[in-house]
């Protein structure tokens, strides 16, 4: 299946360059030069992934993710011109799934997209096909890409998902950050620990604002378990 990506700069070259990497690859490409341009053509399309430049006219992408995460969890990869580590840990937070500096190769970006496409459910696999995992209050739906905590939803983001699988696919189990990026990026694509400590708190958050205060506990020297909340 075409997967149909969005890709939002306000540069015409860049959109340019992205543009026919993209559809080089095979897939889909619609375009938006500015922020307000960017979540028209999301409304009114439905797409697998956005590229979403930070610095932006009319809303920049920090505006327009938070806006986005309202209503949808659509994988997002941001662009930005400043490799500021500040801006690379917000865009996370606000529910970005990766980050690129420019320049960039247009073939690592798309080799990013690809990675963030297939780091579905099916992706990070527990011991037995199941329809449903669960952990004290926790469930877990992997077919519906779906969780929630005592019956409340909680909204991820695929990356996010994807670590919150694999954390519960062996809950007794501690994760280093090294195993984590292992399986949550599929070996693809090096990140640092700041941005998987990035995700991991912004999972705590989410799931504390559903009524669990520590879904995750951190082992220290060692990385990161399931927790049980009561």
């Amino acid at each position: 299946m075409t997967q149909h990506i969005l890709v939002a700069d306000d540069d015409g070259h860049i959109r340019e360059v992205i543009s026919f990497a993209l559809e080089k690859a095979g897939m889909t490409v619609i375009l938006a030069g500015n922020g307000r341009d960017t979540l028209a053509r999301f409304n009114a399309a439905a797409v697998d992934l956005i590229v979403l430049d930070i610095n932006m006219p009319e809303r920049d992408g920090l505006e327009v993710c938070r806006e986005i995460r309202k209503t949808s969890d659509v994988p997002i990869l941001f662009l930005s011109s400043r490799d500021d580590e500040i801006d690379r840990i917000l865009g996370l937070e606000i529910g970005g799934d990766d980050y690129v500096t420019k320049p960039f190769s247009p073939r690592e970006l798309v080799a990013r997209i690809n990675v963030i496409l297939k780091r579905r459910p099916s992706s990070i696999k527990p011991t037995a096909p199941v329809d449903m995992l669960e952990h004290g209050k926790l469930r877990i739906y992997p077919k519906q890409y779906a969780a929630n905590w005592e019956g409340r939803a909680v909204n991820l983001t695929a990356t996010e998902f994807a670590m919150l699988m694999l954390l519960t696919s062996q809950p007794s189990h501690v994760f280093s950050r090294d195993s984590i990026m292992d399986k949550a990026y599929e070996r693809h694509v090096y990140v640092s620990d700041r941005t998987i400590d990035s995700h991991i708190r912004h999972i705590r958050q989410k799931f504390a604002e559903a009524g669990c205060p520590a879904i995750i506990e951190t082992v220290h020297g060692i990385g990161y378990k399931l927790s049980r909340c009561q």
